[in-house]
């Protein structure tokens, strides 16, 4: 499985950004997928989660309520949505996914990643 991960940017704070990670080379219905950043000088740290079909999710305290993740089986596409940005939240993005359709919370879970896509929040 390839992940291709787009959509970042330079924005100011408080505005939105959509993050698109688009599969290709495997069953993408039947992954469970994740969105994870890294910041210069920190460890890669866990963002959002959703399961194989759309029907669980889960969110890192620092975005819940800000950031939305969805996906789209039929366009092998998964999103972020991100609304209420802050100049915390700069870092590259990585779209993430497991075989085995389920939510995953740790790098360790997930067997395939993109590439990366950068996001900087400007004061």
């Amino acid at each position: 499985v390839q992940l291709q991960a787009s959509g970042g940017g330079l924005v100011q704070a408080g505005a939105s950004l959509r993050l698109s990670c688009v599969g290709s080379g495997g069953a993408f219905g039947i992954l469970g997928m994740g969105w994870f950043r890294q910041a210069p000088g920190k460890e890669r740290e866990f963002v959002a989660t959703i399961s194989w079909n759309g029907g669980s999710t889960y969110y890192a305290d620092s975005v819940k309520g800000r950031f939305t993740i969805s996906r789209d089986n039929g366009k092998n596409t998964m999103y972020l949505q991100m609304n209420s940005l802050k100049p915390e939240d700069t870092a590259v993005y990585y779209c993430t996914a497991r075989g085995d359709g389920y939510r995953g919370f740790t790098p360790n879970e997930y067997d395939y990643w993109g590439q990366g896509t950068q996001v900087t929040v400007s004061s």
